[in-house]
């Protein structure tokens, strides 16, 4: 399979290629396994070029490299100040607790309410005593 053996020409380049920027050994040589053949890194092939015979293209496109790298510009500074950012946020936060004060007085109410009919409910059929 062409592709595996691509896959590992990859592999080994990289690995040469980190190995020459770090300066020390790689996992690679730290876990080499003896009982496989060693890779030797050779040039990759040309995908372009791969393709257009694929496809039957007399020439691959040829890149357009930039020459030089422009900076990006600076992000937009947004049009409204930090102050107001704070203030929405605060004014979302108090609606929030406001909304669970809320939530918090109905469900005591509501408890309330159940407790005082269980204990009236209570109160008018009284729990038979047991005999003696």
């Amino acid at each position: 399979m062409k592709w595996m053996r691509e896959r590992d020409l990859l592999i080994a380049q990289t690995m040469a290629f980190v190995q020459s920027v770090t300066g020390r050994k790689s996992e690679a040589e730290v876990f080499a396994r003896t009982d496989l053949p060693a890779v030797s890194p050779t040039r990759l092939p040309d995908v372009e070029a791969m393709l257009a015979e694929a496809l039957g293209v007399s020439e691959p496109p040829v890149r357009a490299v930039p020459e030089a790298a422009k900076p990006l510009p600076p992000p937009p500074v947004p049009p409204a100040g930090r102050s107001e950012y704070q203030s929405d946020i605060q004014a979302r936060v108090d609606k929030f607790r406001a909304q669970q004060a809320k939530f918090n007085r109905e469900r005591e109410a509501y408890c309330s309410q159940t407790m005082a009919r269980m204990q009236a409910s209570l109160d008018k059929f009284p729990a038979p005593r047991p005999p003696k």
